[in-house]
C-alpha cells in the first residue's frame, strides 16, 4: 500500500487532501501539526512514501518539518503545501530537500497527479535493475541497484530526485541538456510545475557534489539552455 503522511493544520483543506489520496489508492496518515507529524513519522519507523506538508502551521512549520523528515530519510518523497505563491517559498522548500511544491487552491486531479509523479520516483529506490549495477565517471561511481552515488568511495547523501538527476546526467556524460528535457525525464510529461524546479535542484546537488560550488566542475551551466555533466577532466568552454 502507498503510504502517505499529510501534515495540515486547517481542517477543511485537509479532510479535502484525505478524501481524494484515499479515492487515489493512498493508505494516508493525517496531523494538524509539526510536531504531531515528527512524532507519527518517528513512532511509524519512517514507513512513508511521501509527506505532504504544509509550510504556515503553528508551532513548528513545514519548513522544519521537511527539513527534519530529510534528515531522517533520503528516499521519502516530500511535497511542500502553501497558499504563498512568493518564489523564495518555493526555493526554500527545494533547497531544504522538498521534491515538489503545490500552490492552494488547487484541483484533486493537480494534487493526485504531483504526488502520483513523487510516488513513481520514490518507488524507482525499490527496484532491482537487471541492467549494469555500477555506472562510473571520472570520482563518482553510481550504483544503479541501490541507486546511491559515492565520489572517491565516500556516499553522497542524496534524495531520491537528486539521485534521477546525477543518473540521467551521468548516463548523457558531455551531452547538453535543456531545461524542458531534464523535467520531461525526471517529473514526467505531465508535470503542472514549471523549469525553476530544475535549477533549484542542480543548485541543491551542486552543493553535495563539488568542491568549489559556485565554480562547478561536474554540472556545468549552458547558459540560455540548459547543463552538461562531465568527469571532470577537463574545463568546459561554457563554464561561467
Amino acid at each position: 500500500m502507498k503510504r502517505i503522511l499529510v501534515c495540515e493544520d486547517e481542517d477543511v483543506i485537509r479532510d479535502f487532501v484525505v478524501i481524494n489520496l484515499k479515492r487515489a489508492g493512498y493508505d494516508v496518515i493525517d496531523v494538524n501539526n509539526g510536531e504531531e507529524a515528527l512524532r507519527v513519522f518517528d513512532s511509524e519507523h519512517g514507513e512513508f512514501d511521501i509527506a505532504l506538508l504544509d509550510i504556515m502551521m503553528p508551532g513548528i512549520d513545514g519548513f522544519h518539518v521537511c527539513k527534519e523528515l530529510r534528515r531522517r530519510s533520503a528516499t521519502i518523497g516530500i511535497i511542500m503545501l502553501s497558499a504563498k505563491t512568493q518564489e523564495m517559498d518555493k526555493v526554500s522548500g527545494l533547497m531544504l530537500g522538498a521534491d515538489d511544491y503545490i500552490t492552494k487552491p488547487f484541483s484533486p486531479s493537480e494534487l493526485t497527479a504531483r504526488i502520483d509523479a513523487v510516488y513513481r520516483r520514490v518507488s524507482m529506490a525499490f527496484v532491482q535493475e537487471e541492467k549494469t549495477s555500477t555506472i562510473v565517471s571520472g570520482p563518482f561511481e553510481l550504483n544503479v541497484k541501490s541507486r546511491t552515488v559515492s565520489k572517491n568511495g565516500q556516499l553522497i547523501d542524496l534524495t531520491q530526485v537528486e539521485y534521477s538527476i546525477l543518473e540521467y546526467f551521468i548516463t548523457n556524460q558531455n551531452t547538453a541538456l535543456d531545461r524542458g528535457s531534464i523535467l520531461q525525464h525526471i517529473w514526467g510529461n505531465n508535470y503542472p510545475g514549471d523549469d525553476k524546479i530544475v535549477d533549484v535542484n542542480i543548485r541543491r546537488i551542486r552543493l553535495k557534489i563539488e568542491d568549489q560550488p559556485s565554480h562547478p566542475r561536474y554540472i556545468s551551466t549552458i547558459w540560455g539552455f540548459g547543463y552538461k555533466w562531465s568527469d571532470g577532466t577537463s574545463k568546459d568552454e561554457d563554464e561561467p
